[in-house]
């Protein structure tokens, strides 16, 4: 969250009272919507961990979600190297838009962003039923064989490159990616964990 210091450089006098406000998936990336907060905004937003507006339309503090349910859930707060925009970093309870779509800026998104979407929905087919589809036949079939997929699609991935195949590479790189994300579902582990092991690695 934003520190002593950091709120005490926050320019009020410079955007009138109310700050543009950025609101991103903390885990994909994908920008969910953009709105302003006054100074009571962003203290109730601290206080409550839930994304709250200053609503220029209703002239009150407005939660994002206090109507639909659909929260944003605070993880952090960064201002702009001038001290006059917000960066929050949330978790959406549901889709953030009105319309039903995750972001407000829909249907615009970054390719990392596709591949969170991918892995929620290869973790939604965990209880599916294994006629309904190949990823919920292959939970079905147990760690044992999903491993062996992402051992096969490894050698075939590496082959595929010593013949500098590149149409090749690309879809058997796509087999190994997809089975991979199984695997971890599989074991209860999420992209975020693997990325976050890598940052530390990187340290």
């Amino acid at each position: 969250m934003l520190t002593a210091e950091q709120l005490a450089q926050l320019d009020w006098v410079k955007t009138d009272g109310m700050m543009p406000v950025i609101v991103q998936h903390s885990v994909s990336g994908e920008v969910l919507m953009h709105g302003y907060m006054n100074q009571q905004a962003l203290t109730h937003t601290l206080n409550e961990g839930k994304v709250t507006f200053w609503s220029r339309t209703k002239q009150r503090l407005w939660t994002k979600g206090e109507t639909s349910g659909h929260f944003l859930n605070v993880v952090s707060i960064t201002p702009d190297c001038d001290n006059d925009t917000l960066l929050v970093l949330a978790n959406p309870l549901g889709p953030t838009c009105h319309k039903g779509t995750s972001s407000c800026f829909a249907p615009a998104a970054a390719d990392w962003t596709f591949l969170y979407q991918l892995e929620e929905l290869l973790a939604s087919r965990k209880s599916a039923d294994p006629e309904s589809s190949y990823t919920a036949k292959l939970y079905a079939s147990g760690t044992k064989r999903i491993a062996q997929k992402v051992g096969e699609e490894g050698v075939e991935t590496a082959l595929a490159a010593t013949v500098n195949d590149r149409h090749e590479l690309t879809n058997e790189a796509s087999d190994l990616i997809y089975h991979l994300l199984v695997l971890l579902q599989d074991q209860d582990l999420n992209l975020s964990t693997i990325i976050e092991n890598l940052r530390q690695r990187h340290k």
